[in-house]
């Protein structure tokens, strides 16, 4: 009978350390998120191409 009674888990403590595991947990808090380049790049590049474009007008019509 003292073999049933060394068996048994008791599931509260088990319980109560995963909780103090979760609360004691140092892991860094998250990065806020990076805002996206891509609409700079693509604004650049429109920038660009109109520039372009004027370029090629202006020497056009002179």
């Amino acid at each position: 009978m003292s073999q049933h009674n060394e068996e048994q888990n008791d599931p509260a403590s088990s319980t109560m350390m995963f909780r103090k595991f979760v609360d004691t947990n140092d892991e860094p808090p998250a990065a806020p998120p990076k805002p996206p380049i891509t609409p700079y790049i693509l604004a650049a590049v429109g920038v660009v191409v109109a520039i372009g474009i004027v370029v090629v007008v202006v020497m056009t019509w002179s």
